[in-house]
């Protein structure tokens, strides 16, 4: 009775009966799609990063720079039952599980009034570590929360017929059971990356 009686019950309940119900509502209207550029056309030179390898999974990008990989999932449509998988799910069905305690970190992004807020995690599989960075991105936003993701998922659809969404996680291998430097790695690399992902996806 606790958990039906929870707050974060009640209020992930009452987001997906809307979101349903939204849905339901707004399937006849036509997406108003944006026009995306292929990741293809992604940098393969980011500051001092060099794409070293590029690799593709179901139209999902990933790029593998030196010292970070970046990954990038991008969503046309979400009207079709395609979303995001978030990597609290992902990470430990692949056999990576959390070793310090998960949270948020703020990055200072140049050209940006306010930071950009992700999710970070250290994971562990076997004798490795890395430092897990992610969050999702649409209209300009940087969401880090998935229920904050869903939320403006049901509010753009409603008010721009849009329900396009990405992915985006930066890992960087811990070195030296050093997990610190390689957040400072991560948090260097997305802001060297970023400005160029903002163009890339649609505004």
């Amino acid at each position: 009775m606790r958990l039906l009686n929870s707050k974060a019950a009640i209020g992930l309940t009452a987001v997906l009966l809307a979101e349903g119900g939204l849905f339901f509502a707004t399937a006849s209207r036509p997406e108003n799609t944006p026009l995306v550029a292929p990741l293809a056309v992604f940098p393969t030179q980011i500051g001092g990063w060099q794409v070293a390898r590029e690799m593709e999974i179901d139209k999902d990008g990933l790029a593998m720079y030196a010292c970070a990989d970046l990954f990038v999932a991008y969503f046309q449509t979400q009207r079709t039952g395609a979303a995001p998988h978030s990597p609290k799910n992902c990470l430990p069905g692949s056999g990576w599980e959390p070793v310090e305690t998960p949270g948020k970190l703020s990055i200072e992004s140049p050209g940006r009034a306010s930071p950009l807020v992700v999710n970070r995690y250290v994971v562990a599989r076997g004798d490795q570590r890395s430092v897990v960075l992610y969050w999702y991105q649409s209209h300009s936003r940087v969401i880090a929360s998935e229920f904050s993701a869903k939320f403006w998922l049901i509010a753009d659809s409603v008010r721009f017929h849009r329900s396009d969404t990405a992915l985006i996680k930066v890992v960087v291998p811990v070195r030296d059971g050093d997990s610190e430097r390689a957040v400072d790695t991560a948090v260097r690399f997305v802001q060297a990356m970023f400005p160029a992902l903002a163009k890339q996806l649609p505004a």
